[in-house]
């Protein structure tokens, strides 16, 4: 019996299993596994983000494991998410203000608190911040 409800679209079609045999396969699913915990995490800090944690994760699983794969695309808090992304539907404006604004709050307080002994990783994080808004304002955005 299939869980999927009736109108939403199959995930896509996973990659042929990588090459390298077992060994690789299973190091594909431990970085699977680990980035969906990443994205997890996510979810929940404004500071990690989701979304490049959640592609990773299906690109690990389409070729390490078509069970693992469908899992993602099928789950009730990834898959919505992830159809959404893949097909291009965008983000809602208040999202966007919303992600982009909590981003900068948290990054700005990391990096007030490591400029005096760390300015490198104060720079480091004002670039992560650049580019993950870059990423999130190019994201078409929908009504």
């Amino acid at each position: 019996m299939n869980n999927r409800p009736r109108n939403t679209v199959p995930p896509p079609q996973p990659a042929p299993p990588a090459r390298g045999g077992r060994p690789r396969r299973a190091l594909l699913r431990a970085a699977g596994l680990i980035s969906t915990a990443l994205a997890l995490l996510g979810i929940l800090l404004p500071v990690l983000p989701t979304t490049p944690f959640l592609l990773l994760a299906a690109w690990c699983f389409a070729r390490s494991s078509p069970r693992l794969y469908a899992w993602l695309h099928e789950n009730r808090l990834f898959g919505s998410y992830l159809r959404r992304y893949r097909s291009g539907e965008g983000l809602p404006l208040p999202v966007k203000v919303t992600t982009i604004s909590l981003l900068w709050l948290t990054l700005g307080a990391s990096a007030a608190w490591a400029w005096p002994e760390r300015p490198w990783l104060a720079a480091a994080l004002t670039l992560v911040g650049a580019a993950v808004t870059i990423h999130i304002t190019r994201i078409r955005t929908r009504a």
